[in-house]
């Protein structure tokens, strides 16, 4: 078994942390995404206050973990979505809907939604965490 850290180029450098964890056993690969939120190539969040906007980021800056690791959406298959408001989440569900087909189309891996006080960067509205395997 083998294990590596995954930290593309396009991403801000992390600190503390990797972007993902790739595990590969033979063939079977594994990769534990850390959360992404709405952060630009600067590390800064993209859309302060738009809770769609930062979807759209963090599912962007995840397609680019899953690129360098060789992977697709396709191979994703759980996400956690921690979101400062579930009022806004529900509010902007059909949004939230055409952000994901655009990014994801139609592969729905297993789901959760958690409503959290707060995220580490005050101005986040939403951090989405998963695995892929393949």
């Amino acid at each position: 078994m083998s294990k590596r850290p995954v930290n593309p180029a396009d991403l801000a450098a992390p600190v503390g942390f990797a972007h993902a964890w790739l595990v590969e056993h033979g063939a079977q690969r594994q990769l534990y995404l850390a959360g992404q939120c709405g952060y630009d190539a600067a590390g800064k969040v993209a859309a302060p206050g738009d809770l769609v906007a930062q979807l759209d980021r963090a599912l962007a800056n995840i397609g680019c973990v899953l690129r360098d690791a060789g992977m697709t959406f396709a191979d994703v298959v759980q996400l956690n979505f921690y979101v400062t408001s579930r009022d806004d989440y529900a509010a902007a569900r059909r949004e939230f809907g055409a952000v994901w087909r655009r990014h994801c189309g139609k592969h729905y891996p297993g789901m959760a939604m958690f409503q959290v006080v707060s995220l580490f960067d005050p101005e986040a509205r939403i951090e989405v965490q998963g695995i892929a395997a393949t």
